[in-house]
C-alpha cells in the first residue's frame, strides 16, 4: 500500500478525535472515571497512546471532555412563578447529581481538585452557562414581579445551585432529599431575590 492510500484509510484531525472521545465516552458510561484509562480507550478508539496524549495531556483532561459529550444541556423551565421553577432546576440537578453520570461527574470535580480551569469545562460548573440559565429564570420572575431587578446578579441567581452542590461535595450525601431542595428555595433563594426589592 503506497502513502497515499494509507492516508485514505488512517483517520486523522477531527474524524480521530472524535473517535477517541466517544470511546472515552463510553468507557466512562461503562466503567466510571475510576475505570477510564488511556489503554482502554486506545484499544476502543483504534488507535494509540500518543494520538491520545497529543490531544489531551492527562486522564483527567479526557474523562471531563468525555463528560461534556455525555452530558446533555436541558432548557430551563418555565413554569409561569419562581418558586417553581427554581425548585424544578434543582430537582433536576439532584436527580442527576444522585445518577451514575452524577457519580462521574462527582469523581472528576474529585480529582480535579482545586484545578478552577479543569472545572469550569463541566457543563454544570461552567460560571457562565449556569449562571446564564439561572439568570433566565430569575429576569422572567423580575419581569413578572416576583424579584427585585437588583437580584440580577450571577451570585445571587446561583446561590441556590450552588448550596445545592455543598451538599454533595462538603457534606458527600448521595441525594439530596426533597425538603433540602424546599429549604433552599423557601428559606434562602426566595427571601434573597425579594429583600432586594424596594419597600
Amino acid at each position: 500500500m503506497d502513502q497515499s492510500e494509507a492516508g485514505q484509510t488512517r483517520r486523522r484531525g477531527t474524524a480521530l478525535e472524535a473517535a477517541i472521545l466517544r470511546a472515552a465516552a463510553d468507557e466512562l458510561a461503562e466503567s466510571g472515571y475510576a475505570g477510564l484509562t488511556m489503554d482502554k480507550v486506545a484499544a476502543r478508539a483504534g488507535t494509540n497512546k500518543n494520538a491520545i496524549y497529543r490531544r489531551w495531556p492527562n486522564r483527567l483532561a479526557l474523562g471531563i471532555a468525555a463528560y461534556r459529550l455525555l452530558a446533555t444541556a436541558v432548557a430551563p423551565p418555565d413554569t409561569g412563578n419562581l418558586r417553581d421553577d427554581v425548585l424544578e432546576m434543582l430537582r433536576r440537578a439532584n436527580r442527576h447529581w444522585s445518577s451514575p453520570l452524577g457519580a462521574v461527574m462527582r469523581d472528576l470535580l474529585a480529582a480535579a481538585g482545586g484545578a478552577s480551569e479543569l472545572l469550569a469545562q463541566l457543563p454544570e460548573q461552567s460560571t457562565d452557562s449556569s449562571a446564564a440559565t439561572w439568570l433566565t429564570i430569575l429576569g422572567r420572575a423580575v419581569a413578572r414581579g416576583e424579584a427585585a431587578p437588583e437580584a440580577l446578579h450571577p451570585r445571587v441567581a446561583t446561590v441556590a445551585i450552588v448550596l445545592l452542590r455543598n451538599e454533595f461535595v462538603l457534606r458527600g450525601v448521595p441525594s439530596a432529599p426533597d425538603d433540602v431542595l424546599i429549604e433552599i428555595v423557601d428559606e434562602v433563594y426566595l427571601p434573597l431575590v425579594r429583600q432586594r426589592m424596594p419597600s
